[in-house]
C-alpha cells in the first residue's frame, strides 16, 4: 500500500488557507532578516578587519537617516504581522451562527463526542462536507489540546470550563485528530479520526447511528431523574428559579451583578450553586458535584436550552402543569438552579 509523503498536511478546511499565508509570511520575514542580519554581520566583519597591529578605527557620529530606516520598517511589518494575525484569530474564533453542533469530552486518553440527535462516538467525529461545524469541549481530568492539523484547528480543552472551536471541511475523507498537549502516561496514544462525509451519507449515517434520542431529551430525562422538577417547577412559583426562557438571557444575582446564562454559568450552578445566587431567592440547592459527569452536564445544558425555545402552550417537563399565565411573585426573570424565594 502507498503512501503520498506531504511535507505539510493538506489544506481541508476554509481557514487551512488564511492560517498558511500568514504561517508563511512570518517564515519569510524571519528567513529575510535571519540573512540579511548574519549577512551583514560576516561583510562588515571581513571588511572592517582589523588590517595592522596598530590600526585605529575611524570613529562615526550620527546616521540618523539610518537608525529611522531600521526603526520604522521593522515597526510597519510587526504592525502587519498584528494586524494580519487579529483578523486570522478572529475568523477562527468567532463561529458561524449556521453551524451545525456537537460536545466533546477530553479524558485521559480518548475523545468522547455527542451530537446534537445522541449519537455517541469514541475516537472518532462524523460531520458533512460543505457546512461549518462547532465543538463545544471540556474536559474531565487534566488539560487537553483538540488538535486537527489538515483543518488546521488547535484549542485547549480545559477542566471544568467550556472553549469552543469551529472549522468548515471542504473536502471528504479521515482526517487525524491528535491531543497536542501532554496529558499523562498514554498522551501519544490518545488519537481519533475525524470523518467528512457527504451530506447525503452523514443523514444515512445519522439515522442509522441507534440513538435513544436526543441530547436535550436526554437531558430531560436525567433531570427529572435528579428530581430537579420538584424545585424548579412552571406552573407555579417554587423553592427554585424558573428555567423557562432562561439560556442566553441576563440574570440578576442577589449581590448585584448581572451574568448571561451560557454554557459556564449553567454548569456552575449545578456543581457549586453557591457562587451566584439569583436575587429574591435562598442559596438552598445542593452541589451536584462528582453525581453529573461531564456527558450528563452537556445533556442538562441542552435540555435547558430547549427550554429557552419551547413554544407557548408546549408540554413542561414531566412531574410538572403547564400554566397560561405564571403568578407575578413567579416573574423573577430568568434565573438559574440555585435557590429558593424569600420570605416576605
Amino acid at each position: 500500500m502507498s503512501t503520498t509523503f506531504r511535507l505539510f498536511p493538506q489544506a481541508a478546511s476554509t481557514t487551512a488557507n488564511s492560517v498558511d499565508a500568514l504561517y508563511f509570511f512570518l517564515v519569510a520575514v524571519a528567513a529575510f532578516f535571519s540573512i540579511l542580519i548574519f549577512g551583514l554581520i560576516f561583510f562588515f566583519a571581513i571588511r572592517h578587519r582589523r588590517r595592522v597591529a596598530r590600526e585605529v578605527p575611524q570613529e562615526v557620529r550620527g546616521g540618523l537617516t539610518l537608525e529611522i530606516i531600521w526603526t520604522v520598517i521593522p515597526f510597519g511589518l510587526v504592525m502587519v504581522m498584528f494586524a494580519w494575525g487579529a483578523s486570522v484569530y478572529l475568523e477562527v474564533a468567532r463561529p458561524p451562527d449556521n453551524a451545525l453542533q456537537a460536545y466533546v469530552v477530553g479524558k485521559q486518553w480518548m475523545w468522547k463526542t455527542q451530537h446534537m440527535e445522541g449519537q455517541r462516538e469514541i475516537n472518532e467525529l462524523h460531520v458533512p462536507v460543505g457546512r461549518p461545524v462547532k465543538l463545544t469541549m471540556t474536559s474531565e481530568d487534566v488539560i487537553h489540546s483538540f488538535y486537527v492539523p489538515d483543518f488546521r484547528v488547535k484549542w485547549d480543552v480545559l477542566p471544568g470550563k467550556y472553549t469552543t472551536v469551529w472549522f468548515h471541511p471542504t473536502r471528504t475523507g479521515k482526517f487525524r485528530l491528535f491531543c497536542a498537549e501532554y496529558c499523562g502516561t498514554k498522551h501519544s496514544g490518545m488519537i481519533g479520526w475525524i470523518h467528512v462525509m457527504e451530506p447525503a451519507a452523514y443523514e444515512s449515517w445519522l439515522s442509522g447511528g441507534g440513538a435513544s434520542g436526543s441530547l436535550a431529551s436526554s437531558g430531560e430525562k436525567l433531570f427529572q431523574d435528579l428530581a430537579c422538577g420538584n424545585c424548579h417547577r412552571v406552573d407555579q412559583p417554587g423553592r427554585c428559579p424558573d428555567l423557562t426562557g432562561l439560556f442566553g438571557k441576563p440574570v440578576r444575582l442577589a449581590d448585584g451583578r448581572s451574568v448571561v446564562a451560557d454554557e459556564a454559568y449553567i454548569r456552575e450552578s449545578i456543581v457549586n450553586p453557591g457562587a451566584k445566587i439569583t436575587a429574591g431567592f435562598q442559596p438552598i440547592m445542593p452541589t451536584f458535584q462528582g453525581l453529573v459527569t461531564e456527558e450528563g452536564m452537556l445533556q442538562l445544558i441542552e435540555y435547558i436550552k430547549s427550554l429557552s425555545g419551547r413554544p407557548a402552550g408546549a408540554q413542561a417537563p414531566p412531574g410538572t402543569a403547564p400554566a397560561p399565565e405564571r403568578q407575578a411573585a413567579g416573574e423573577r426573570g430568568p434565573s438559574l438552579p440555585g435557590s429558593a424565594p424569600e420570605k416576605r
